[in-house]
């Protein structure tokens, strides 16, 4: 869509989208001036990766195939981070195209070293490990380099104080696996230059921790120097309720690794989730040290509402991380859970994002910039520009025939569902000319797992607003109404989120809401139901069969 003119009435104009969160944690919650609140990224923003250059911190995540790929966010203080842009922002740097949502971009590993930012990464589906490179994270990223003798996944670099780089990973173990789930971390040295191995690879972690009792999914290498010894910490359990996070000591890259007695140095798998602030999950963690000598860590996980269903993702959350006489980082130690709220890292503090990335907050997006916020997700890369944010401040979406159940790019553009009992509206103006010419509100899961609040013409002609779940290979129409007299063609539509179960509402005029359907299963939102590894997104769609 190049332009307002060229918008036919068949392609919908949304005015605003408005996002409130209300998590009861939250409501109650007094938080000093020098506390802060976990998660410190709500919402689906799983695998992070954090570095820091000077005072100046970065953190990456995940984002399997949704567009732009990679979210990068900037803070001065660990608690205050606002998003400056995306590593993958060009169609070049990131093809997803016919992906499952969770597939894609795996688990990014940001480093920065002698004046320049590295990404290390894995598209699972696509072509493998990679790096893009820049010297201005907010700015733009190279084309990915493919790296040569790199297989599996989650890919890490070291940069070694001798002037030797390299590169650990994910993969399967030497021979064959013992058992299902039996992976190893291997490590090279690597030649960034010529994008060749500088020598031979080697497994330096066979398994986890101990191979006797077969665990499972070693994965997430991290290497550290830390008072002359190597310190590799790693994720070990699946990202499921059996996560961790667990650490290795050497004295040379190559190995060999001693894992600490005292493992795992991070994990909720041995507490009850019946708690008033359950984080379940917790691993894929990434260390810090900062300016004034304190050690952070940034991790996953996630929060059930009911024990078990999470609609919002794998999280990021932030703990400090201490270290034993004899130089083992610890995290949390015996029955110790994830806190909701403690004392802020020892650092100036900066102003709050907007919007804000954590807590319960309100904030609506007016379309009042030229360009879509650095929040908004697509599905998939789009390969020709169907949206356009119009002089008058309204988002224009092309009705398109890719359909949200399908393998394609949609004219779909979404914002992370960031707490359990969250709020979204928006003003949709619309004239379905056809049968099959649809628009409204999705809160999207996954190809198969979602719901849509559209807007459509029925077959006698009438608009009509329909509730359609779509729950594995199952989808049904399992709310309706006709709508008889609408003729400016305004729709306000809402999604109402209440963790387990989601209402729907519609009106004709501002602050006249309906209900269309309430009480709908949520639980299909969440990833213990749709499987996969991302979050609900909650946004805007347009399709037409013709």
């Amino acid at each position: 869509m190049s332009d307002q003119s060229e918008a036919t009435v068949s392609d919908p104009q949304f005015d605003w989208y408005k996002y409130e969160g209300n998590d009861p944690i939250y409501r109650d919650l007094s938080v000093g001036q020098d506390e802060y609140i976990n998660p410190i990224n709500s919402g689906f923003y799983p695998d992070p990766s954090i570095i820091r250059a000077g005072d100046d911190y970065y953190m990456v995540h995940s984002s399997f195939s949704y567009y732009p790929g990679i979210p990068i966010f900037h803070s001065k203080d660990l608690i205050n981070w606002e998003q400056i842009g995306h590593v993958l922002n060009r169609p070049s740097q990131l093809q997803v195209d016919g992906l499952g949502i969770s597939e894609g971009i795996f688990a990014p590993t940001i480093e920065y070293h002698e004046g320049t930012f590295y990404v290390v990464n894995t598209i699972v589906g696509g072509g493998g490990n990679f790096i893009v490179t820049t010297d201005d994270p907010a700015g733009e990223w190279s084309d990915p380099m493919w790296l040569n003798g790199v297989g599996g996944i989650d890919p890490s670099l070291f940069f070694d104080d001798d002037g030797t780089t390299y590169i650990l990973n994910n993969d399967a173990p030497e021979g064959e696996p013992l058992y299902q789930g039996h992976r190893a971390i291997w490590i090279r040295p690597y030649d960034l230059e010529a994008n060749q191995p500088a020598g031979e690879a080697k497994v330096i972690v066979n398994g986890g921790v101990d191979i006797s009792e077969q665990p499972i999914w070693i994965e997430g290498p991290h290497m550290m120097k830390v008072n002359g010894e190597y310190i590799l910490h790693n994720a070990e359990g699946g990202t499921g309720p059996q996560h961790s996070q667990v650490v290795f000591k050497g004295d040379d890259p190559m190995g060999p690794f001693t894992p600490w007695d005292q493992n795992p140095i991070l994990t909720q798998r041995h507490i009850s989730p019946n708690r008033e602030f359950p984080v379940e999950y917790v691993g894929h963690a990434d260390m810090v040290k900062t300016q004034n000598d304190e050690w952070w860590t940034i991790f996953l996980g996630v929060r059930p509402y009911d024990g078990s269903n999470f609609n919002t993702g794998r999280e990021t959350f932030l703990l400090p991380v201490t270290w034993t006489e004899d130089n083992w980082p610890t995290i949390l130690e015996g029955d110790e859970t994830v806190p909701v709220k403690l004392e802020r890292p020892d650092l100036p503090l900066s102003e709050e994002p907007v919007p804000p990335n954590n807590g319960n907050f309100t904030y609506t997006d007016d379309f009042d910039s030229p360009e879509l916020a650095d929040y908004w997700t697509m599905i998939r890369t789009p390969q020709s520009e169907w949206w356009n944010i119009s002089e008058d401040g309204q988002l224009e979406i092309e009705s398109r025939s890719e359909i949200i159940s399908g393998r394609g790019n949609p004219s779909f553009i979404g914002k992370r569902q960031k707490n359990a009992y969250a709020t979204v509206s928006t003003k949709m103006t619309f004239d379905p000319e056809v049968e099959g010419n649809v628009a409204g509100l999705v809160a999207f899961q996954g190809e198969n797992y979602y719901y849509l609040l559209g807007v459509t013409a029925n077959e006698g002609g009438q608009k009509e607003i329909y509730l359609e779940k779509s729950e594995g290979n199952q989808k049904e129409i399992i709310a309706s109404e006709v709508i008889e007299d609408n003729p400016d063609n305004e729709y306000y539509l809402k999604i109402q989120a209440r963790g387990a179960d989601y209402d729907f509402f519609y009106g004709l005029s501002e602050d006249d809401w309906q209900p269309l359907f309430q009480g709908a299963d949520g639980t299909i939102l969440s990833t213990t139901k749709a499987g996969g590894f991302v979050g609900t997104v909650i946004g805007m769609y347009a399709y037409t069969s013709e």
